[in-house]
C-alpha cells in the first residue's frame, strides 16, 4: 500500500487550494452519471466542483449534492479557462448537441496544459471524430470503447489488453486507463496493472465514480504526475469496492454507495 500516496493537504488553505473541476456530464437518460462523477470529485478531496449540464438535471442533482456549483453547458464552455481540471463524457449522451459540445470543449482547451479526463460518451464521440486532445489527457475506456477508439473488433482488444492499452496511449498521446478485471494504466511506455477490485465494481455507474475520483486527485495537485494520479485513482476506486463489499457483498454494492466508503480507502493510505 505504501506505493500509493494521497496529495498532501496544507492546513492554511481554502477551497481554491485544492483545485476547481469543471464536469461536463449527464443527459436526459443519464442523470445519475452527473451525480456520481461530481460527488466523487468532492469526496476525493477536490476543493470545488462545478457540474455543467442540462437544466432538468441540475434540479435533480442539486438536491442530492448542494455542495457543488451548477452551470448550464453554455456557461461551462464560457468559463472553461477558469478551471484547473476538466472532466467530460460521463452520461453526456450522443445527441447532436452533446457531440457539438464535446467538440467545442476539446477545441477550446486543445492547446492548454489543463488536465482533462475523457470518459464514456466522450470516448464514443472521440472515436468518430479526429480531434486534437489537450497535452495532459487521461482516457478511461472499457474494452468495447477501446475497440471503437482503435477501430478494431472487441476480440482483438481482449486478446492483447496490454498492447491495446499502449496503442491507445500512442494514438491519442495520452494516459490510457483500460478498465478490466485488472485495470491497465499506461502512457505508452510505462505500464502498470492494478491488482485490486472485485465484481462489485461490475455495475452501471462505477466508471463515473472512477472518473470523478481521478479528477478530484488531479485537482489537488500535490506534485503527482498524470500517470501517478491515474494509478492512485484506479487503486482508490478498486479498494473502495473491496471495502464496500465486505459489508454489502459483491452482489449488492451500488455505484452510489462507493463514495460513501471512499473515505475508508483514503484513510488506509493516510494512516499507513
Amino acid at each position: 500500500m505504501t506505493e500509493y500516496k494521497m496529495p498532501t493537504r496544507e492546513q492554511n488553505s481554502n477551497k481554491g487550494t485544492f483545485g476547481k473541476v469543471l464536469n461536463f456530464s449527464g443527459s436526459k437518460n443519464y442523470i445519475g452519471a452527473a451525480y456520481l462523477s461530481t460527488v466523487s470529485i468532492l469526496k476525493t478531496g477536490g476543493g470545488f466542483a462545478a457540474l455543467a449540464t442540462e437544466k432538468d438535471i441540475i434540479k435533480s442533482v442539486s438536491t442530492l449534492l448542494p455542495e457543488a456549483v451548477y452551470l448550464s453547458r453554455k456557461e461551462g464552455l464560457k468559463d472553461i479557462k477558469n478551471f484547473s481540471v476538466i472532466l467530460i463524457g460521463c452520461g453526456l449522451g450522443l445527441e447532436r448537441k452533446s457531440v457539438n459540445l464535446f467538440k467545442k470543449v476539446i477545441k477550446s482547451i486543445s492547446n492548454s496544459n489543463t488536465p482533462t479526463i475523457i470518459d464514456a460518451d466522450g470516448l464514443n464521440i472521440l472515436s468518430k471524430n479526429n480531434l486534437k486532445l489537450p497535452r495532459n489527457t487521461i482516457i478511461t475506456p472499457h474494452p468495447l470503447e477501446a475497440a471503437r477508439l482503435l477501430g478494431v473488433n472487441l476480440e482483438e482488444i481482449l486478446s492483447d489488453l496490454e498492447g491495446s492499452a499502449k496503442k491507445l496511449a500512442h494514438k491519442y498521446n495520452c494516459i490510457a486507463v483500460l478498465k478490466t478485471h485488472r485495470t491497465i494504466i499506461t502512457d505508452g511506455n510505462e505500464l502498470f496493472i492494478n491488482q485490486h477490485g472485485n465484481s462489485a465494481l461490475a455495475k452501471a455507474g462505477s466508471g463515473d465514480v472512477l472518473a470523478g475520483i481521478i479528477a478530484g486527485i488531479l485537482a489537488q495537485g500535490g506534485g503527482l504526475s498524470l500517470f501517478e494520479a491515474a494509478k492512485l485513482g484506479v487503486y482508490l476506486h478498486s479498494r473502495t469496492g473491496e471495502i464496500a463489499s465486505e459489508e454489502l457483498t459483491e452482489y449488492s454494492v451500488l455505484a452510489s454507495e462507493l463514495p460513501k466508503y471512499l473515505h475508508l480507502a483514503i484513510k488506509e493510505l493516510i494512516t499507513d
